[in-house]
This record gives structure tokens, C-alpha cells and sequence, in this order.
């Protein structure tokens, strides 16, 4: 069972965790298979080990918190034995579409897709459920972001993250970052930028880097977890599982 220091919850309650998105929808073209799929050395599937660890985080928290799964509509199922004693809720949601593609006369498919509307859909979904239970506010509320090229235990990314939460009250992205390179899919959302991310998303924008850069907190990359994430091959995945093993 994983633990959480007293600290980190007793912080959790003023500035709380709302809930967890899994990133899965990518094309995952140069691994030939999606990632979400991939079966680790234990021969558990990525999407569930992602799950497993959200839900045991959920627990540590003792929180029931929403997972969401955006799969950009590729509907991967969950392992049956993750959810027989369920409380956490897990659900799948669409990428958001702007209204200009909803309601445009064009014969051509919307295409969604991209991490930045993964994120608006979980963001609107929290706030949406924020506002009928009125809880805590959106200000004091995030959404953490995992990707699926990703082997760093969620349990661990978040407190990684949070303590920046009250270090840097300013930042409403708080996301790991190594000697060159943000990974804005491995990190913290405040709910409060949900319009602002619209607006961006409606305007047109997809770029993850131009909506974030004024907002972000970078954290440094714990040294053992350089080799775990951004795995775009079946050779950088076989590296990843190593290093997991290793850490």
C-alpha cells in the first residue's frame, strides 16, 4: 500500500488533488502498437498499471478521486479485477470539440486529438462536478496530467509536484522538466485556467508549449526517472522497463 506523508494530505486539503486524466490517445506510430497497450515485464498492460497506481493513490489520499481515461475515442477497456471493489469512479471522455468544428458544413472528419483537448475535456469535467457539489474552489483545485509513454508511478509524480503547489502560488502549471525539455503531460493542472484554455482551444490552438509557457513551474526530473517516460519506440519502451526495474 503506498503512502503519504500527514504533511502532503493536511496541504491536500487546501490545495486538493480533483482528480486524475490518463492520456492514451495518441497514434503511437512509431511503436506500432498503441501505447496504452503495451504489456509491461510483469505482464500487466500499460493502461492498467496506470490505473492500478491512480487508484492506489486515490486510497492513500482517502479520496475517491475521478480518473478519466482519454483514449480519442479508441475505447481501451480496464482490467475487470481493477474495478470489482470499486469507489474511485473511472470513465472514459471525449476530446472537446470547439463549436466551430461541431456545427461546421464541412464533409471533413473532425479531427481532434492532441493532448491540450484531452485536458480541456478533464478540466471541464472537474469543474463541472466542482460546481454541483460546491466544493472547494477551482483556485485551490487540481487535475494531474499522465501520459502513456510514461512508467513513473503516479503516487510518486504527485508528490513530486505538489509541495510546488504552495512554493509558487502564482503558477497554475506545475510540470516536470529536465536540462531541456518541459513534459507539460507529466504534470499539474489548476482547474481556474479552464477558460482560459478554451478560449485558446477555440481560437484554433494546439500547441501545448505556447498555452503553458506563461504559466508554468518547472521541477526538476528525479534522476531515475530520466529513462522512464517519452518512449516513441519498441527500443525505447524496453529501455523504460528496465530502468523501472532498476528504480
Amino acid at each position: 500500500m503506498l503512502e503519504v506523508s500527514d504533511s502532503l494530505i493536511e496541504a491536500g486539503k487546501l490545495n486538493r488533488l480533483a482528480g486524475i486524466v490518463i492520456l492514451a490517445g495518441g497514434a503511437s506510430k512509431r511503436m506500432g502498437t498503441p501505447k496504452a497497450e503495451l504489456i509491461l515485464p510483469t505482464g500487466e498492460r500499460l493502461l492498467d498499471y496506470h490505473i492500478r497506481q491512480a487508484l492506489e493513490l486515490s486510497t492513500a489520499l482517502a479520496r475517491n478521486l475521478p480518473i478519466m481515461i482519454a483514449d480519442n475515442g479508441r475505447g481501451f477497456t480496464i482490467n475487470p479485477d481493477l474495478i470489482k471493489h470499486l469507489q474511485s469512479p473511472i470513465f472514459h471522455i471525449a476530446d472537446y470539440v470547439t463549436n466551430d468544428d461541431l456545427f461546421s458544413d464541412s464533409d471533413k472528419p473532425i479531427e481532434t486529438g492532441g493532448a491540450l483537448v484531452a485536458i480541456e475535456s478533464a478540466l471541464q469535467s472537474l469543474v463541472s462536478s466542482n460546481q454541483l457539489t460546491k466544493n472547494v474552489s477551482c483556485h485551490q483545485s487540481w487535475l494531474l496530467v499522465i501520459s502513456c509513454d510514461s512508467l513513473i508511478p503516479i503516487n510518486d509524480l504527485w508528490q513530486k509536484l505538489q509541495p510546488y503547489i504552495t512554493q509558487n502560488p502564482d503558477k497554475a502549471v506545475i510540470c516536470l522538466a529536465d536540462d531541456h525539455h518541459l513534459y507539460p503531460l507529466l504534470g499539474l493542472y489548476r482547474l481556474s485556467i479552464e477558460p482560459d484554455l478554451k478560449h485558446y482551444i477555440d481560437g484554433g490552438q494546439r500547441q501545448v508549449m505556447r498555452f503553458i509557457k506563461p504559466l508554468v513551474q518547472p521541477v526538476p526530473f528525479a534522476k531515475e526517472w530520466q529513462y522512464l517516460t517519452n518512449f516513441n519506440t519498441p527500443e525505447d519502451f524496453d529501455h523504460a522497463c528496465l530502468a523501472l526495474n532498476d528504480s
